[in-house]
C-alpha cells in the first residue's frame, strides 16, 4: 500500500511541475493594445503596460486568430524493421510498453530496435541533455536533475536534486562525473538548460512548470568542459525554458507565465537584459542567423515566427514583430522547435507535450506528438508530415488505458522532447516519448519521415521516480554523428549512451564536388536605400556601385545544395523592403 501511494503521490507531483504555465487562467491569451488576441478574450492591457512601464518591456502583439496550418491526413509513421542483435517488444501496437512487456525477462536489459547500449550513469535526468567537446577536445555531456526539481528543493520527502552533472565521456562506456553545478539555477533548471557549443557557455535559469521566478547563471565550458567555471549570475523573473542566439550573444529566456527576456550575454560575465515583452511562451529557438524566433504558446496551442531583427542588432528600444501564427488540428501544449535545412528548404521539427489543451481546457486525451513544418514563406508555414507512433493515434489510446505507466495516461503514451545531430540535412530525428523510450525518425524524405530505432530502457536507477513502472524518457537528446551516438536521459533509470546501427543511421554519402558557380554577386533594386543580406548564417558586406547596392555571396567549399539569401531593409522612401532570393551551390560530379 505504501509503493502505490508513493507511485500516486509522485504521478500527481510530477504533473504539477511537468505541465508548462499550468497556472495560467484557462481562459488567458496573449495581450493585445487595440489589436483582437490570438483566440477569445484578452487580459487587461493596461495593467500589463503599468507592469512593463517599470521593467521597459513591449507588449507583442498579435494580429488576429492563429491560422489553422495546412496538414496531411493524420497517421502514424511506418514502424522499424528490427534487424539482427535487436530485442524489440512484442505488442501489436507500436510504441505500447505493456504488462507484459515489463514481466518479461527482457525488460531486465532493455528492449531495443537497432540500438546498442553503451554506457548508463544511474543519477536520474530530467529535460535537456547536451553534448559538447571542447577545444583540448575533452568530451563531455551535461544534463539536469529537474524531476521533479521544485519540489526538490523544497521537499524533504522528495530529496535534494543533485543539480546539473557534467560527464567526462572520453569513453561513452564509462561515463565518468566531473563535476555537479548546483548554483540555484543548475538546481532548478526545469527546461531551461542550454548550451552554446560556437562560444562554449552553459547556461540556464531558476524555472518549474509553473514558470518560477529567480535568477540565472551562466558558466564557461571551453576551457575545460570537464569542470566548469562560474562567470556570472544575474536575477531575473519567470524561468521555464529557453534558447541561445547561434552566434551566443543573446540568451532568450522564455516564461510560459506570460513573459519572454533576452539577455546580452556577449560579455558573460556582465549579462544584462536588453529587451522583454509579454508573450505566453513554453519554449523558444531561433534562425541561425538570430533574427527569427520560433516560439510556442502553450496556453492557446499555437506557433508563433517572429522578427527578432532588432534585438539581435541591439538597437535602442527594439521592437519585435510577429510573421505568422498557426495551429493545427492535434495541437496539446506546444512544447519547443528546433529549425532545420532538408534538401535545400527549411523546416521546423515541432514537438507538442503531453495530450490535453489547456484553452479550451480539454481532456480529450489526444496525443500532440511531433510534426515537420514547412517554413519556406515564414509567413504561410505548414505542416508537411507527422511523426507520431501507433500509441499516439485517438483510437489506439482507449486501448492503453490498463498499462502500467509513471504518469497517467494524458501525459504518459506522448512526445516530449525532439532534437537532431544538424541543422542541415540532418538525416535523422530522435525524440523522448516517455513511457514510449526514445524513438528515432529518418526525416531524409520530410513527407514521409518513418521509424528507424527505439530504446526502452530497464527499469532501476537513483531517486524516488525509479519506484514508477515503465519509462520516463522526458530530455533532449545530443548525439555523436561520428560514432552515430544519442545519448539521453530519463527519469527512472538515468542517462544513457546508445549506438545506432548503420541500418537506422546511414552514414553520409561524400559530398558531390563543386565544378561551377563559387562566387554569387547579387545586385538589389535602385528604390533600397539599406539593405542587411544574410546566408549561411553569415551577414555579407552590402556595398555601393553606381547608386546602387550590391552584395558577394561566397559559396566557396560549400556541397552540392541550395543556400537561401535574404534581404532585409528599408526603400528611399523609409518603408520596409524585404527578399529571398536562392542560389544553387555547384553541380555535383559523379
Amino acid at each position: 500500500m505504501g509503493q502505490r501511494r508513493t507511485r500516486h503521490a509522485l504521478a500527481v507531483l510530477t504533473a504539477a511541475v511537468t505541465v508548462g504555465a499550468a497556472a495560467v487562467p484557462a481562459a488567458a491569451h496573449l495581450p493585445g493594445r487595440a489589436l483582437p488576441a490570438i483566440e477569445g478574450p484578452t487580459l487587461p492591457a493596461n495593467d500589463l503596460e503599468a507592469l512593463l512601464s517599470l521593467t521597459g518591456g513591449q507588449i507583442v502583439q498579435s494580429f488576429g486568430v492563429a491560422t489553422r496550418a495546412p496538414e496531411p491526413p493524420l497517421r502514424p509513421v511506418p514502424r522499424a524493421d528490427c534487424g539482427p542483435g535487436s530485442r524489440p517488444l512484442q505488442g501489436e501496437i507500436q510504441g505500447r510498453v505493456s504488462r507484459a512487456d515489463l514481466d518479461a525477462p527482457e525488460a531486465a536489459r532493455g528492449y531495443t530496435c537497432n540500438v546498442s547500449p553503451l554506457g548508463r550513469y544511474p543519477t536520474a535526468g530530467g529535460f535537456r541533455t547536451w553534448r559538447y567537446v571542447d577545444p583540448a577536445g575533452h568530451e563531455c555531456a551535461f544534463y539536469d536533475t529537474s524531476l521533479p526539481a521544485p519540489a526538490n528543493v523544497v521537499s524533504v520527502a522528495a530529496g535534494p536534486t543533485p543539480g546539473v552533472v557534467v560527464l567526462d565521456m572520453s569513453d561513452p562506456r564509462q561515463p565518468k562525473r566531473t563535476a555537479l553545478l548546483t548554483t540555484l539555477a543548475m538546481l532548478a533548471p526545469h527546461e531551461s538548460l542550454n548550451l552554446n557549443a560556437r562560444r562554449g557557455l552553459l547556461a540556464a535559469v531558476v524555472g518549474n512548470g509553473l514558470t518560477l521566478p529567480g535568477s540565472m547563471a551562466i558558466y564557461d565550458v571551453a576551457t575545460d568542459c570537464r569542470r566548469p567555471r562560474l562567470l556570472a549570475e544575474m536575477p531575473t523573473a519567470y524561468g521555464h525554458e529557453s534558447g541561445f542566439a547561434p552566434d551566443g550573444n543573446t540568451f532568450w529566456i522564455a516564461g510560459g507565465g506570460g513573459e519572454v527576456i533576452a539577455v546580452d550575454v556577449r560579455d558573460p560575465r556582465v549579462p544584462r537584459t536588453v529587451w522583454r515583452g509579454v508573450l505566453y511562451s513554453h519554449g523558444l529557438n531561433l534562425s541561425d542567423d538570430g533574427r527569427t524566433l520560433f516560439h510556442t504558446d502553450p496556453i492557446n496551442g499555437n506557433l508563433g515566427i517572429l522578427d527578432v531583427s532588432e534585438v539581435q542588432d541591439r538597437r535602442p528600444d527594439p521592437t519585435v514583430r510577429q510573421l505568422s501564427r498557426i495551429t493545427w488540428d492535434t495541437v496539446s501544449v506546444p512544447q519547443n522547435t528546433v529549425p532545420l535545412t532538408i534538401r535545400g528548404r527549411r523546416y521546423l521539427l515541432e514537438f507538442d507535450e503531453f495530450a490535453f489543451r489547456f484553452n479550451p481546457p480539454t481532456v480529450a486525451n489526444r496525443a500532440g506528438a511531433a510534426r515537420l513544418i514547412d517554413i519556406e514563406d515564414p509567413r504561410a508555414p505548414r505542416v508537411t508530415s507527422n511523426l507520431r507512433l501507433e500509441a499516439n493515434m485517438p483510437e489506439t489510446r482507449a486501448k492503453l488505458l490498463a498499462d502500467p505507466v509513471a504518469l497517467p495516461l494524458a501525459f504518459g503514451y506522448a512526445a516530449h522532447y525532439c532534437a537532431a545531430p544538424r541543422e542541415v540535412d540532418p538525416v535523422i530525428v530522435a525524440c523522448s516519448f516517455i513511457n514510449s523510450g526514445l524513438r528515432v525518425f529518418d526525416v531524409r524524405d520530410p513527407e514521409n519521415p518513418r521509424e528507424v530505432a527505439y530504446y526502452v530502457a530497464p527499469e532501476g536507477g537513483e531517486g524516488l521516480a525509479a519506484t514508477t513502472p515503465g519509462n520516463l524518457a522526458l530530455s533532449q537528446p545530443a548525439f555523436d554523428p561520428v560514432r552515430r551516438e544519442v545519448w539521453y536521459t530519463d527519469a527512472t533509470s538515468g542517462f544513457h549512451a546508445l549506438r545506432l546501427d548503420e541500418r537506422a543511421w546511414p552514414a553520409d554519402p561524400p559530398p558531390a564536388r563543386c565544378v561551377s558557380q563559387r562566387t554569387v554577386t547579387i545586385t538589389l533594386p535602385r528604390h533600397y536605400a539599406s539593405a542587411r543580406v544574410t546566408y549561411l548564417g553569415r551577414r555579407a558586406r552590402v556595398t555601393r556601385t553606381r547608386g546602387r547596392l550590391r552584395a558577394r555571396i561566397d559559396l566557396r567549399g560549400q556541397p552540392v545544395r541550395t543556400v537561401t539569401v535574404r534581404v532585409t531593409g528599408r526603400s528611399k522612401a523609409g518603408t520596409a523592403v524585404r527578399q529571398t532570393r536562392r542560389f544553387l551551390t555547384c553541380r555535383g560530379r559523379g
